[in-house]
Parts: C-alpha cells; structure tokens; sequence
C-alpha cells in the first residue's frame, strides 16, 4: 500500500447481490482489506439491494464492494439507484469478479467507481479503497439551507 491509512480508517462493505454463491474471492479481499487496517462490514452471498442499502446507510460506510462471479454485476444498476434514493449518493462503489469488458463499460458509466478483475493485485484494491474513501470526506457537506 503506498499511501498512509487515513483516520479513522476507511469503512467498507463487502458483499454479494443477487443469487452468486460464490464468495473466497470476496472472503480473500475482505480479509486483506482488515489486514490492511480498514474496517470491513462482510456479509454471506445472495444480499437483496435493499439490505445492502440499509448496512450501508447504518454503518455509515465509505465504500461498498460487489463480488460477481456470475452475472450478478448486472444488477448493480439498480444497487446504485437503491442508493441515490437513500441519499447515499456519495458511498463510493466498486464492483470485482468477473465482468466482460463491455459490460464494464456500462457499470463505470452509471457510476461504479472501478472494476477489479480476477488477480487484480489486492494492494492496488486497497489504494483505490484508500483513494475513494479520501476523496469522499473531502466532499463539503450541505449546509442547513442547502438541504432539501
């Protein structure tokens, strides 16, 4: 990891949506996440969108990782809908597993922040955790008569 953890350390949710059961990709991540000094959240397979919403928003996480082995990243659309309407438009998402290239395409379009392919390096997963958990609490938050 070549930047120094931030404090408190970043807060992230690992999960699978849908009906992929397969999760030592998520497990592995997970653990080299804590290792790493960040706080994980992990969750068994098959999350419905709304409990992944509801962990989110009552952990008050800086990122959500999806693991897809299957076809499960199709769905992250709607997680990030799930999201917005919950106004937790700014936890950063990322998606790992595997998705074909264009399929990709898609999910950086409506919002993921990165996708990981299968031996990604789990330093460069950290880093960007790191990266997206900064780049969240810098946001300003809104003022009082800025909120809706």
């Amino acid at each position: 990891m070549n930047e120094p953890m931030l404090h408190p350390p970043p807060k992230v949710l690992v999960t699978k949506i849908g009906l992929d059961g397969h999760d030592r990709g998520s497990r592995l991540v997970a653990a080299f996440l804590r290792d790493a000094g960040m706080e994980v959240i992990y969750t068994p397979p098959w999350q419905q969108i709304s409990t992944v919403v509801k962990m989110a928003m009552e952990e008050d996480v800086d990122v959500i990782g999806i693991s897809s082995l299957a076809t499960d990243h199709l769905i992250v659309p709607k997680l990030l809908q799930a999201l917005r309407a919950a106004g937790l438009d700014d936890v950063e998402v990322i998606v790992g597993g595997i998705v074909p290239d264009r399929e990709e395409a898609a999910l950086l379009k409506v919002g993921v922040a990165r996708v990981f392919h299968p031996g990604s390096p789990l330093e460069e997963i950290v880093d960007v955790v790191c990266r997206l958990t900064a780049k969240r609490r810098t946001k300003p938050a809104l003022s009082l008569k800025e909120a809706p």
